[in-house]
């Protein structure tokens, strides 16, 4: 089959996946064969693939925003042909504290898609079917795709900053997760404040509602309830701790984060503020947010790319120049 794969000693920043000719997927016990119709690009991707985070393979295809048609190993809860989604969380051992707690986000043993395990930048991918999701059948491949990271851990974002119904409500970075979780405060009936750096993202939260939106520098003109943050920056931490209210929330979206800035802990942290990291999602999480995606019907603008143009794609997510989400389709 043909695949994007990262070779982190192959790669550069002139060619982040090469796309090759690999082995085809054996199917396992426990596990579906999926024909990849669509596969998201996520920011994590351009952290894997620039080595950001340190590689657990010696190399791997990416992508964990897989929308697929089970061909093989089909079971009763998943018949075959069934369109399904697979997200980062590829399976956990099951058996750790965290899990047994029902904090799986933590197991102490994880397995993650297109990291430690081969992705969607591919023609098929195995996945655990006890981590595969059925899908709602009112959106095309394309814009299913970023429902199952970006959309997910949007919505992970928001549990974790503990937003209420009415809220002020901060989004710091305005790229694919953003733009599905201001759907869901705006159904919330919050009200959104946005500060991006780029200007296609500025106009896109404009264009989607925004109560207010302003560059990387801007502080919003109110006190926030609750700010997400989804730039891998900790510059754009202290600047979201800067406009919340006392008692008020950071909920920190970033699997990597550049070196936290100091700050006056008697402005910006007492008075009972919070910061709070987002650590993976869920399989409650997806469930829920699909649901909640079904049940509001969304449709979030897609910029298509190729598998062939992988790379390309991984660019379109470091430079913030496309409006939407990116997808790849095979």
């Amino acid at each position: 089959m043909k695949a994007a794969v990262y070779d982190p000693k192959r790669s550069s920043p002139f060619r982040l996946v090469e796309v090759i000719e690999v082995p085809r997927p054996q199917l396992v016990p426990g596990h579906v064969l999926l024909r990849v119709m669509a596969c998201g690009v996520c920011r994590t991707d351009l952290h894997i693939t620039e080595g950001d985070l340190p590689p657990l393979l010696p190399s791997v295809i990416p992508g964990h925003q897989i929308v697929g048609e089970v061909i093989e190993g089909a079971s009763a809860r998943i018949p075959m042909g069934t369109r399904v989604g697979v997200s980062w969380m590829g399976g956990t051992d099951g058996d750790c504290w965290y899990c047994q707690a029902k904090m799986e986000n933590l197991c102490n043993h994880p397995v993650f898609t297109g990291y430690s395990l081969n992705g969607g930048y591919a023609e098929y991918v195995l996945a655990r079917e006890d981590f595969v999701y059925p899908l709602p059948g009112n959106l095309d491949d394309a814009q299913v795709a970023p429902l199952l990271c970006a959309g997910i851990i949007g919505f992970r974002s928001l549990r974790v900053a503990g937003v209420l119904p009415g809220e002020k409500v901060g989004l710091f970075g305005f790229g694919s997760s953003a733009a599905l979780a201001i759907r869901i405060l705006q159904f919330w009936r919050c009200q959104v404040y946005v500060v991006t750096r780029g200007q296609a993202h500025r106009e896109m939260a404009t264009s989607l509602g925004a109560s207010w939106v302003g560059d990387e520098d801007a502080i919003p003109p109110v006190a926030l309830d609750r700010a997400i943050t989804f730039a891998p920056s900790g510059k754009v931490v202290v600047n979201a701790l800067s406009s919340l209210r006392k008692g008020g929330v950071v909920a920190v979206n970033a699997i990597h984060l550049d070196q936290m800035p100091s700050f006056d802990y008697d402005k910006l942290l007492w008075g009972e503020r919070q910061i709070r990291s987002v650590a993976n999602m869920t399989r409650d999480d997806a469930r829920d947010f699909l649901e909640l995606a079904r049940q509001l019907q969304f449709r979030p603008e897609v910029t298509i790319f190729s598998l062939d143009n992988a790379h390309d794609a991984l660019l379109a997510v470091k430079n913030e120049d496309k409006s939407g989400s990116i997808v790849i389709v095979p």
